[in-house]
């Protein structure tokens, strides 16, 4: 049974994300249980999510799904934007939950860029960890 589609193509969350993901060297996106997902050989960020025990799609429609830099994870929890997604929180992934700021407007976009960085080199082959590195980013 396919698992129904749970995101808009011209939600604008969605597009900026797009936007930031697709930029990285070789990154494609693929549909995976209903929400949009990019990878390279692995997964490295997720748009939209759903917390343990509660599997009510809108809380966490308008998500980033990452897995951070274990050091940092600790001060990322300790920011209420920030959550433990349920299936990949258990891994080490972290939700960042785009609905504080009201619009796509008022995402810190940057942070969301250092996060999708960060999940892209944990999770990309060496070589195009390289090939980001080599344009300067």
């Amino acid at each position: 049974m396919a698992h129904p589609v749970m995101f808009e193509d011209a939600d604008p969350y969605l597009a900026r994300l797009r936007g930031i993901c697709l930029a990285l060297p070789e990154a494609q996106e693929k549909v995976s249980h209903g929400r949009p997902n990019f990878f390279t050989k692995k997964v490295f960020a997720g748009y939209g999510a759903v917390i343990r025990g509660d599997h009510d799609p809108e809380p966490y429609a308008r998500s980033l799904v990452f897995l951070p830099d274990p050091a940092d994870r600790p001060a990322l929890l300790a920011d209420d934007r920030f959550f433990e997604p349920a299936y990949l929180g258990p891994y080490g992934w972290l939700g960042l939950d785009f609905s504080p700021a009201g619009s796509a407007a008022h995402v810190a976009w940057d942070e969301v860029a250092e996060l999708v960085d960060a999940s892209y080199r944990l999770t990309a082959p060496a070589r195009l960890v390289r090939l980001l590195e080599g344009e300067g980013s």
